[in-house]
């Protein structure tokens, strides 16, 4: 999985297709799978191989032949899928297979939309120039993509050691904590296992991630209530808790009183 091997080969894009429920996949002997996922995160398990989930990318290669993925049942999950072939050289290999991580979401989704404009049912009558430069453009579009995921896996890989991508996950914990955080995602991000990145999480912070989360989220409910007038029920989903009675018994629980109590204090 490196530069050099995407530098002798030119990848050519079969097809893509938008998922949002559990399925398997069959990738052809010749066809490979870019899988993006677009929201939340999925399980990805094939034979003789780990499950493994995860919230950006997953490259799989057709040796492994047949792959599930699966949805959580609790929550909701977007993906992508980009099947593609790959013409190589006479010694080159392609052997791209594994998680993929980027720090370019938002043009990895930019260009996701560009492929899935292409290939819309209402351009596929093109024809002669049209249609050659449509097929390029998809076939430049998925260098990209690849290019993006091996160069910046690599980066993070290189450049991230464990106390620095804690620190990075507690600022994405600090900018994001009205949205839905779960443990898979954030040791995901941070490149890590589960198990290590709750270690090295309550090492760093004496807490465990979801505590980490609750606390800081009424800690923000706290300063709403001191700076707005807003309803109790409004600061609880602004906080990231969707259910206001579940809201209400850890704020009681970490402050002492009641959300109400509180703003009348």
């Amino acid at each position: 999985m490196n530069l050099e091997q995407l530098a002798t080969v030119i990848p050519l894009l079969e097809h893509i297709e938008y998922g949002n429920t559990s399925r398997t996949l069959h990738p052809g002997s010749d066809s490979h799978l870019l899988i993006v996922a677009l929201h939340g995160h999925v399980t990805l398990s094939a034979k003789d191989q780990e499950p493994v989930i995860f919230t950006q990318g997953f490259a799989f290669h057709n040796q492994y032949g047949a792959c599930s993925i699966q949805v959580p049942k609790t929550r909701e999950a977007e993906y992508i899928v980009l099947t593609y072939r790959v013409l190589q050289g006479e010694s080159t290999d392609w052997t791209l297979h594994g998680p993929l991580r980027t720090l370019s979401e938002y043009k990895i989704k930019y260009m996701l939309d560009e492929l899935l404009r292409t290939t819309a049912p209402s351009i596929q009558d093109e024809a002669g120039v049209e249609k050659a430069a449509r097929q390029f453009r998809k076939r430049l579009l998925l260098e990209r993509l690849l290019f993006i995921y091996i160069y910046e896996t690599h980066m993070v890989q290189d450049n991230h050691n464990s106390s620095v991508s804690i620190e990075q996950s507690l600022s994405y914990i600090h900018e994001h904590y009205m949205l839905k955080l779960t443990l898979p995602l954030l040791a995901d991000r941070a490149g890590m296992s589960e198990g290590h990145y709750t270690v090295l999480f309550k090492k760093a912070t004496g807490m465990t991630m979801t505590q980490y989360l609750r606390h800081l989220r009424i800690q923000k409910a706290k300063q709403m209530f001191q700076q707005t007038r807003l309803p109790a029920k409004e600061v609880a989903q602004r906080v990231g808790f969707t259910d206001y009675f579940h809201f209400s018994r850890i704020f009681k629980k970490e402050v002492g009183c009641s959300p109400t109590q509180f703003q009348r204090i």
